[in-house]
């Protein structure tokens, strides 16, 4: 999806989005039309929305909480991967 249906159905403002990308913390996907987004963008930007808004978390415990979420993915991965290989 592009930026405008991103910024839809993420419910997120287009200044939140652009610290988010600056921070690194969205990803898209670069395509010649532009960035391109996920469903799983649009589940980080709601994790991301939901821990500002509803816990007031500050950036760095959104760099924080997303590195963390990152490592146990990456785990949850690995792990997989593992369990069929055997």
């Amino acid at each position: 999806m592009n930026k405008q249906e991103f910024l839809t159905h993420a419910g997120v403002q287009a200044q939140a989005l652009d610290l988010w990308l600056e921070q690194r913390w969205l990803i898209p996907d670069q395509t010649s039309a532009g960035m391109k987004f996920s469903d799983m963008d649009i589940a980080r930007a709601c994790l991301i929305r939901d821990l500002k808004t509803d816990f007031g978390v500050n950036d760095e415990g959104i760099d924080v909480i997303l590195h963390l979420v990152d490592q146990l993915h990456g785990l949850r991965r690995a792990l997989e991967q593992l369990h069929k290989n055997l």
